[in-house]
């Protein structure tokens, strides 16, 4: 089994890094990526000054970021199953300190669209790091530390806000790269230090058409979604780009069912415990981004506006922070569920929190706070689903195709937040009031965007009634088959 990396392979090997220095390691990487996706918010209303370009110009310096993170979290993973899971994530920060270090001499609009991307590209560490565990990690330790690997997502994104914001009041905007610079450096050194490659390897030959075909599928799906609402819904382009996406889409799904050593086995994903996992992390994705629009928006809305409460984007930060550290509390609790009663319950749990949370933000919205306690709750279903949610997945899938299912399962996640981030744009850009002539978002428009957050985690949680119940999941090979042989003879 994968687990074997455990112990040396050979007789007078060195003996492998201790279990809680590989997770360290790995949860710092994941946190230094999380980071990455925080950095602009505070400075997003500045870049048309900064960058000298017209608003709807510098939207590309989040946007780039997306496209080139869908696009690369599932090619990354299926070649991490393929040549070195630690091979490509070291790829992915070097990527990740290339891009900080040409935002952080970007004064114009290319060379920082250029870096967002090269940041963007750095998506996969996650999926990647958690695949390495399931490689590297003794069984009993699994659940807990992909768990934590999860949460690292949370934990650098609430971390990253205020940290961002403190820099960019006080010093130069450029600092916010090269600090990421500098903590991705640390991360590269500390993986190539202590992280083990895995000798699980996929092999075979990289299917090129179909990255191909699942990169122009997906930019045009999310330049659709994300991109739809300044050109107009009704648009030739967004019409267009919407077709183009079904065309080609079904067309790499054709082409993946019919190659030998398809990017994306879909048979796999086809399985229920994946396909009903996938589906929930959907829902999930579309649940979370609610909080992250609606609470800094209620905390930076003027007070006369009768429900904002004025604050600095420093401040929004620092009600944010606790959120993360609530994921990271919640990850041992949710690795301890899973063990008992497995990581279908955690999931469902999870998803039960983060509707409470939203349920209970209806009706609390008027203090700071009720932010605060509004978003720990909700950080701790976070912190339940983000632990379940890769422990279902390597439950059922080779580990081989560790790599590239983990990829799937957070690109899933990511589809469910841009369409999250679509509607409720629509939606908060019907619903507004006049303040001093200026059409803000009402009052009744956030908490619609909530209702539906808190509706979203109900579905997660009917759609994972549907999985198949497994209470070990840990690096065993699925059910229906053993493991394959890989290239380098480690033990099925």
């Amino acid at each position: 089994m994968s687990d074997a990396l455990a112990q040396p392979t050979e007789a007078g090997s060195p003996a492998p890094p201790k279990p809680n220095a590989v997770v360290a390691v790995l949860a710092l990487a994941g946190i230094v990526v999380s980071l990455m996706q925080t950095l602009v918010i505070p400075i997003v209303p500045e870049l048309p000054k900064l960058l000298h370009a017209e608003p709807s110009d510098t939207a590309w310096a989040v946007t780039a970021t997306l496209l080139a993170a869908s696009v690369a979290t599932p090619v990354v993973g299926r070649l991490g199953d393929m040549f070195g899971k630690r091979r490509m994530l070291l790829l992915s920060i070097v990527l990740l300190v290339s891009g900080s270090l040409v935002c952080g001499l970007a004064d114009s609009l290319v060379p920082m669209i250029v870096g967002r991307a090269l940041q963007g590209l750095a998506a996969a560490v996650v999926p990647l790091g958690i695949s390495i565990m399931r490689d590297a990690l003794p069984s009993d330790r699994l659940a807990g530390s992909t768990a934590l690997m999860s949460a690292s997502l949370g934990v650098g994104g609430a971390l990253g806000l205020p940290s961002a914001a403190f820099i960019a009041d006080n010093w130069n905007w450029h600092i916010l790269f090269w600090v990421s610079a500098a903590l991705g450096a640390v991360a590269f050194v500390l993986v190539l230090l202590i992280v083990p490659e895995s000798k699980v390897r996929a092999g075979g030959r990289f299917d090129l058409v179909g990255s191909l075909g699942l990169s122009a599928g997906l930019v045009s799906l999310l330049l659709t979604v994300s991109k739809g609402g300044d050109w107009g819904w009704t648009s030739g382009t967004t019409l267009g780009l919407g077709a183009a996406a079904v065309v080609i889409l079904l067309s790499w799904g054709w082409w993946e069912l019919r190659s030998p050593q398809p990017l994306v086995d879909l048979r796999t994903t086809a399985k229920p415990q994946v396909l009903f996992t996938n589906l929930a992390s959907i829902a999930l994705g579309f649940s979370m981004f609610a909080m992250s629009l609606v609470l800094p928006q209620l905390l930076q809305l003027p007070e006369q506006t009768g429900y904002g409460l004025g604050k600095s984007m420093l401040t929004v930060g620092l009600v944010l922070a606790p959120q993360g550290l609530v994921m990271m509390a919640m990850s041992a609790v949710s690795a301890a569920i899973t063990k008992a009663k497995g990581p279908k319950v955690t999931l469902m749990i999870g998803a039960l929190i983060v509707a409470a949370g939203y349920g209970l933000n209806i009706v609390l919205m008027s203090e700071v706070w009720h932010l605060v306690l509004v978003s720990c709750v909700i950080g701790a279903g976070i912190g339940f689903t983000y632990g379940a949610l890769p422990a279902l997945i390597m439950g059922a899938v080779d580990p081989t195709q560790t790599g590239a299912a983990n990829s799937l399962n957070t690109l899933m996640r990511s589809l469910g937040t841009s369409f999250a981030s679509a509607l409720a744009g629509v939606i908060l850009a019907r619903m507004t009031t006049d303040f001093g002539g200026t059409a803000l978002p009402s009052e009744n428009g956030f908490k619609v965007v909530m209702a539906i957050g808190a509706g979203a985690a109900l579905l997660a949680f009917a759609v994972a009634t549907f999985i198949p119940r497994q209470r070990h999941t840990t690096s065993q090979p699925p059910a229906d088959g053993p493991t394959r042989p890989t290239e380098v003879g480690a033990k099925a």
